[in-house]
């Protein structure tokens, strides 16, 4: 009980704190903006004629491979900057509950972000009949990938003390992640790597499990996948941060 009210604080302090300040409204403009333009522009919606969203969801990789690095940097980066992070592990807490209070600030924050995008959902239901399943499977996958992401982000936040260095590594790590799965990086370790192990690589890739939530599979398998990434970076934020204390 007390872990989940000590989360709840560290939530609720976090998540206030986004919107405390206007750049949490300009990365809001700024999602949807680039959303609306690839989906419309870029992704050709009216010029496929087919009622369905691929055309919007193909693109939340790369949205998100810059966007939730720019959520994430601050988490724990300014914290140790500032010296507040001290200040937090003054308190009667566990840091995997500052960690996780944090992070599902954040994540709730790209949720309402990804929430907004609703527009278009009603765009493609006025002028077509489109499968809603696939759509659903879509957002679902979506906010699944936004979540991982953001762990990586978050763990990176917690090495540096610098917003910048941690946006620079987290995007790192989050497009080496996102393109485990291509023949591009497949091509170069397939004939150092016996298969499986190749197998191995392509099965980490963001794209992949996202692709197929995009169709309408929420195979279980996927979302084991998110999550695991997620549980996966959150203990590593805590290992980082319980190593860096006092420093």
């Amino acid at each position: 009980m007390s872990a989940t009210r000590n989360i709840g604080t560290v939530f609720r302090r976090e998540f206030s704190g986004y919107f405390a300040t206007p750049v949490a409204y300009v990365f809001l403009i700024v999602f949807l903006a680039l959303a609306g333009a690839m989906t419309f522009f870029i992704g050709n919606f009216f010029q496929r004629n087919q009622a369905d969203l691929d055309s919007f969801f193909v693109f939340h990789p790369w949205v998100y491979l810059f966007l939730m690095p720019a959520i994430a940097m601050r988490l724990w980066a300014e914290e140790r900057k500032s010296g507040t992070v001290e200040l937090l592990f003054t308190l009667p807490i566990a840091t995997w509950h500052a960690v996780v209070g944090k992070f599902l600030a954040a994540w709730s924050f790209a949720g309402i972000a990804l929430a907004l995008t609703f527009p278009i959902w009603i765009t493609v239901s006025n002028l077509g009949d489109p499968d809603h399943g696939p759509i659903i499977a879509g957002y679902v996958g979506s906010f699944l990938m936004a979540g991982g992401y953001l762990a990586i982000g978050s763990c990176l936040s917690a090495t540096t003390k610098s917003q910048v260095i941690a946006f620079v590594l987290a995007a790192i790590v989050c497009f080496v992640f996102s393109m485990a799965g291509s023949e591009v990086v497949l091509g170069l370790i397939r004939d150092a790597l016996p298969q499986s192990l190749v197998d191995l690589v392509a099965s980490f890739s963001f794209l992949n499990h996202f692709a197929e939530m995009r169709k309408g599979i929420i195979d279980i398998r996927n979302l084991v996948y998110f999550l695991s990434v997620i549980g996966v970076f959150l203990f590593a934020t805590t290992l980082v941060l319980d190593l860096k204390k006092g420093q």
